[in-house]
């Protein structure tokens, strides 16, 4: 640094960085993971309990959708907004499945739903907006926030509280300025589903404040023992019409690779998401959006298969790790994380999955980053085999 001038400081021979990026941290996931795979290149033996995408492969006929578009030349330029024929089966999928009426012209296909996320959140905050974001969270939340120079609030639970918030919780954080309330359920990465009920009490607090509701909704599918996913836009007119929903191909069809995910919200902000996405990626790739085409019109019996498999490991998890009493850890309802509560170890989350990683080779993600410090996220989107090295691992690591 060579000193400091009118414009911020100055760094880098005079070189810096937007005021904006200056406080946001990379990737807690992307960074563990991508340590691992770096062992793994050195030849360790590396146990992945970190993962944050399915392990298992994209359906086949999905796959054969995108090489058949291939093979027919669909290879150039698409909308900005996405092709109209899967906007038109996004809206058909959210009428069926989530009760929510929207049209084609209301949805904006991006590269992940994380790119949704982003854009929505660009557009709809300004400067020194608040966003309510119950805590645990995923970690890219608060930084997308932090990036549209508006304010990011944790409201949290923990342990204790089961991770679950209140309308209680939210009014002691509604401070000043608080435009949007950014729900996850199924929530990453806790596992925490909240009930209708829940959801109603959520939504009537938001429309009370006249908050808009962003609903993070790309886990939906991965439901354990009977709980329902309910959609906030879905209880009322007035509901939907402040909810933007976000949801994408990559959790359910196991299709992280293709970088597909959508928004669907009202008429004069699609119309803005889809403006801003146009100078910048542009439209989602053109054949993997025919991929897409075909995993919504897909019977989704691969789905059930999924599911029970991730269910069949979360129990097993839990069996292996039960009984310890230097971590804690509740039973998820949906996704294929869970929380271990490390507090009482009193060590730094950050230093813990790095020790433990070094020493037992298994990688694990801070919980610090969630909103939760005094956690890990486990992941079991891994075969059997790997969840029990693992877990064997983990125990001999705390027992020790």
């Amino acid at each position: 640094m060579k000193g400091e001038s009118g414009m911020g400081r100055v760094e880098n021979g005079g070189r810096r960085l937007n005021t904006r990026m200056r406080g946001v941290s990379p990737s807690a996931t992307m960074t563990i993971t991508s340590e691992a795979a770096r062992l793994r290149r050195r030849g360790e033996n590396v146990v992945n309990l970190a993962a944050g995408e399915p392990d298992f492969d994209t359906p086949d006929y999905i796959k054969e959708a995108a090489v058949k578009a291939l093979r027919e030349g669909r290879t150039k330029y698409g909308p900005a907004a996405g092709l109209l024929e899967l906007r038109e089966a996004v809206a058909a999928k959210l009428q069926r499945e989530n009760s929510l009426e929207y049209s084609p012209e209301q949805i904006v296909v991006s590269n992940g739903a994380k790119q949704a996320l982003f854009n929505v959140i660009q557009v709809l905050c300004d400067k020194g907006d608040r966003v309510l974001i119950p805590a645990p969270y995923w970690v890219s939340y608060p930084e997308m926030v932090r990036m549209a120079g508006a304010v990011p609030v944790g409201v949290p639970a923990d342990y204790e509280k089961g991770y679950r918030i209140t309308v209680a919780d939210l009014e002691r954080s509604a401070v000043e300025g608080a435009r949007v309330l950014l729900l996850n359920s199924p929530c990453n990465p806790s596992g925490v589903v909240y009930t209708r009920r829940e959801i109603e009490e959520f939504v009537a607090f938001a429309l009370e404040r006249g908050m808009v509701i962003i609903s993070d909704e790309v886990y939906e599918h991965i439901l354990f023992d009977g709980v329902e996913h309910v959609s906030p836009g879905s209880l009322s007119r007035e509901a939907l019409d402040a909810t933007i929903t976000i949801n994408g191909f990559s959790k359910t069809y196991a299709m992280t690779g293709w970088r597909l995910g959508y928004a669907a919200m009202p008429r004069w902000l699609a119309r803005n998401v889809a403006a801003m996405q146009s100078h910048s990626s542009s439209g989602p790739n053109t054949f993997a959006q025919y991929g897409a085409l075909a995993a919504l019109k897909g019977s989704g019996s691969e789905i059930q298969d999924m599911v029970r498999a991730y269910r069949e490991r979360r129990d097993h998890m839990l069996k292996n790790l039960g009984g310890l009493t230097n971590m804690q850890l509740l039973k998820p309802q949906g996704t294929f994380y869970m929380l271990g509560d490390i507090s009482a170890m009193g060590i730094d989350s950050f230093a813990f999955a790095e020790r433990l990683l070094a020493v037992e080779r298994v990688a694990v993600i801070p919980g610090k980053p969630f909103g939760v410090p005094g956690h890990v996220r486990l992941s079991y989107a891994c075969s059997l085999e790997d969840l029990e090295e693992g877990t064997r691992r983990l125990v001999h690591f705390l027992r020790h």
